[in-house]
C-alpha cells in the first residue's frame, strides 16, 4: 500500500492502539511511539547520515541511560542516572539537592528524596523461587556511590538543555546487568505532564517546565540476578498503569495521572519481566495487555479484574506487545521462542484452554531484548539480540522473509522502528541498517556513527533520534 494511502487508515486505528492524546500521532509521546508499534505516522528521516553528513546535532548526555527520547512539540525528554563523587554514609542515608518547588508533606521514603529531606531504605523483600531459570551473566555488584536521577528536557532545533530536574538522589539499592543502566525506563507525556520512572527509586510527575507535581513509592524490587529494572509506565487518558514484576510480590497498578492517587492494585505471580504494559481501546473498554513467563494477561483498564490470559512465553520476558488493525502480537526469545498472534476482540477467559482468539503462532527466532515492529502489516523481530531480521505477515504468520543476516551490523538491543516505508534498526556497534519495507529483503543504506546504541530510537517529522552511550544525536537533512 503507497504510504500516502497508509497514513489515514493508520490515523483511524490510532485511537484504538495506545490512547494517544491529542495531536499525539505526530510526535513520540511514548515507548514505541505514537501507536506503541514502533512506527512514526508522520516521520520521514533520512536514509543515509554519518558523523559527517545529516547530523543536525549532536549533544553529550551526563550519565548513563537506556532510556529512550521521548519528543513533544519542540522539546525532547529523556532520562539519566549520573554517578556522583559522593559515597554513602554508614547509615545509608543520603540527602538530595536541588531547587524544585515545595509540595505538600509526603513521608514516603521517595517523597523524602524528593524534597531533600534524608530517609531510610527498607531491605528488599525475600527472595523468591519462580518458574523460568535465571539468565546469562549476572548483575554487578550494589554500587557504593550516591546516584543522581534526573529527567533532562532538551530543544529540539539544537539539543541545547532547557532544564535538567533531579528527581531522587541516592544509592541504588541494587546492582544492574553490566550492560544495563539505572535509568532504563524510557517516560511518557500526555502533552501537559511528564511521567518519569526510575524503578525502586520512585515514579516521579512533572510539568512540561520541570516542576514537581506528584510522586510514589511502590517499594524496592529485587530483580532476578540482579539483573536490573527497565519496564516504562502506560498512559491511556488519565490513567497511568506500572507493571511491578520481580523476584518478590508482584503486582500491577492503575493510578490516577492527575494526582497519582492509587485506582487498583492487583496481584501477579511473575518471574522477573522488563516488558512494557500495553492499553488498546477494545470496543470502547480499554484493556491493559501484559506479558510474562508464567501467563499472559489482559486486565480491564477501568477495574483491573482480568478479562483474558493465555499460556507464559518464556524466560526474562523483555520485548512489549504490539497491536494493529485488531491483531495483537506477543513475543520472547530467551532460552526457548514463542511468538502468539491473538485477534484481541474475540479474546475471554483463558485462551490456553480455549485457542480460538488465537490467530497463529510461530516459535523460532524471535527477540531477547528487542521489542518487535508492526508496521503495515509486516511483523519485524529479531533473532535474540542478533542481527537476524524476520518479517511475517502480521494476519496471517506467513513468512516474508528470514531469518535474514544484516550485513555490518552487529548486535542489537535496540527495537527497531520505522516510516516512510522504511525500516531502521539500529545496532549496538554505532550502524545502522536503513532497509525497505514490503516484499523482499533490500538493504538501503548502513549508516556509522562513532557511539554505541542500546537505547531505541525515536522518529519525528524529517528527523531521527538516536542516544547512544555518550551522545544524543539528532539525524536529519540539513
Amino acid at each position: 500500500m503507497p504510504h500516502d494511502l497508509l497514513l489515514p487508515l493508520l490515523c483511524a486505528c490510532l485511537s484504538q492502539s495506545a490512547g494517544t492524546p491529542p495531536g499525539g500521532e505526530r510526535y513520540w509521546h511514548q515507548w514505541r511511539g505514537p501507536l506503541a508499534n514502533g512506527t512514526a505516522l508522520h516521520g520521514d528521516p533520512p536514509t543515509e547520515w554519518s558523523e559527517s553528513k545529516n547530523v543536525r546535532w549532536k549533544v553529550a548526555i551526563p550519565g548513563r541511560g537506556h532510556s529512550s527520547p521521548i519528543v513533544w512539540k519542540d522539546r525532547i525528554y529523556l532520562l539519566t542516572a549520573i554517578k556522583t563523587e559522593q559515597v554513602a554514609s554508614t547509615t545509608g542515608n543520603t540527602e538530595r539537592s536541588g531547587g524544585w518547588a515545595e509540595r505538600p508533606a509526603d513521608t514516603s521514603a521517595a517523597a523524602m528524596a524528593f524534597n531533600g529531606l534524608p530517609q531510610e531504605q527498607d531491605a528488599p523483600p525475600p527472595e523468591r523461587r519462580r518458574r523460568g531459570g535465571g539468565g546469562g551473566r549476572g548483575g554487578g555488584e550494589k554500587p557504593k556511590n550516591v546516584h543522581e536521577f534526573a529527567v533532562l528536557c532538551l530543544n529540539r532545533a539544537d539539543g541545547k538543555t532547557i532544564w535538567q530536574k533531579a528527581a531522587y538522589r541516592g544509592v541504588p539499592h541494587d546492582g544492574t546487568h553490566p550492560d544495563g543502566t539505572f535509568a532504563s525506563a524510557s517516560p511518557i507525556t500526555d502533552g501537559d505532564r511528564v511521567y518519569a520512572s526510575f524503578g525502586s527509586a520512585g515514579l516521579f510527575c512533572v510539568d512540561m517546565q520541570g516542576n514537581p507535581a506528584w510522586n510514589v513509592d511502590l517499594g524496592d524490587m529485587r530483580t532476578r540476578s540482579s539483573f536490573g529494572e527497565g519496564s516504562s509506565p502506560a498512559l491511556f487518558g488519565d490513567t497511568l498503569v506500572v507493571n511491578w514484576d520481580h523476584e518478590g510480590d508482584d503486582f500491577i497498578v492503575a493510578l490516577d495521572a492527575r494526582t497519582g492517587r492509587e485506582r487498583w492494585r492487583k496481584p501477579r505471580d511473575e518471574p522477573t519481566t522488563w516488558s512494557t504494559p500495553l492499553i488498546v481501546d477494545v470496543k470502547g473498554k480499554p484493556q491493559v495487555i501484559t506479558t510474562g513467563t508464567n501467563r499472559v494477561i489482559s486486565y480491564d483498564l477501568a477495574s483491573g479484574d482480568v478479562v483474558w490470559e493465555d499460556a507464559g512465553l518464556t524466560a526474562n520476558v523483555i520485548p512489549s506487545a504490539v497491536y494493529q488493525d485488531g491483531m495483537l502480537v506477543v513475543m520472547s526469545g530467551f532460552r526457548g521462542a514463542a511468538l502468539r498472534a491473538i485477534r484481541l476482540a474475540e479474546a475471554r477467559g483463558d485462551l490456553s484452554k480455549d485457542g480460538g482468539a488465537i490467530a497463529w503462532k510461530y516459535d523460532q527466532d524471535t527477540p531477547y531484548v528487542p521489542s518487535p515492529l508492526l508496521y503495515d502489516g509486516g511483523l519485524y523481530f529479531l533473532e535474540n539480540n542478533r542481527a537476524m531480521l524476520t518479517c511475517l505477515n502480521a494476519r496471517s504468520g506467513e513468512k516474508r522473509f528470514g531469518p535474514q543476516r544484516i550485513e555490518g551490523v552487529q548486535g542489537v538491543y535496540a527495537s527497531p522502528v520505522a516510516a516512510a516505508g522504511r525500516v531502521y534498526v539500529v545496532g549496538r556497534d554505532g550502524k545502522t541498517a536503513v532497509l525497505k519495507h514490503g516484499g523482499d529483503y533490500s538493504v538501503l543504506a548502513v549508516n556509522t556513527l562513532d557511539d554505541g546504541f542500546d537505547a531505541s530510537p525515536a522518529i519525528v517529522d524529517h528527523e531521527l533520534y538516536l542516544r547512544g552511550r555518550e551522545h544524543l544525536y539528532c539525524i536529519a537533512a540539513p
